[in-house]
């Protein structure tokens, strides 16, 4: 499956343009993450894309979200690999275990990008330009700003090898890469 035949997908299936967003953020920070680790940047990116994809039916019954989305598109050309990164972004709900760097990665991404959002917004001209590492590591410390943002799933980050300085470096300067995109 093409990049552009998954956004065709996300977009024909969330309305919601906020989280049409946060699925290119995850997606970005995949392919930022793929490319540091000489990995497959197409299905990272691909998985990120999708993660959220059956969000709106799955809110009220978490143990079907990114199961859902696997039935939807199981006619599809994507490998089973690209359904089992998704999954692995609920894993704790799902009571499965994360194995790979791509599974690791993306539960770990998920609230990042939630973070890093809600940071840009708390800037002065409520843009991620100017965004610095330093300041998402400070709301980082502040459990009740952005308190979705799980950080305990974001400190996983030390199963891909990386600190957690590290890791809000490269997901910040990807999400960066397409502010226009992310209204930010």
């Amino acid at each position: 499956m093409t990049r552009n035949k998954a956004l065709e997908i996300l977009k024909g299936k969330i309305e919601r343009e906020n989280l049409i967003r946060h699925s290119l953020a995850v997606e970005v920070v995949m392919r930022a993450l793929a490319k540091h680790f000489g990995e497959d940047t197409e299905i990272w990116g691909i998985a990120g894309l999708l993660h959220d994809l059956d969000l709106a039916e799955t809110e009220k019954d978490w143990t079907r979200h990114g199961i859902l989305t696997e039935e939807w598109l199981k006619d599809s050309d994507l490998p089973k690999e690209v359904f089992d990164i998704i999954k692995a972004h609920n894993s704790d709900i799902l009571k499965i275990s994360r194995n790979t760097l791509a599974e690791k990665a993306i539960f770990a991404v998920d609230p990042l990008t939630g973070l890093i959002t809600a940071a840009s917004y708390v800037m002065p001209d409520k843009k991620i330009g100017l965004l610095k590492v330093k300041s998402v590591l400070k709301r980082f410390k502040t459990p009740a700003f952005a308190a979705g943002s799980n950080r305990e799933y974001i400190q996983t980050c030390t199963d891909l090898g990386l600190t957690l300085e590290e890791f809000v470096d490269i997901a910040l300067r990807a999400m960066q890469s397409i502010d226009e995109e992310l209204g930010l």
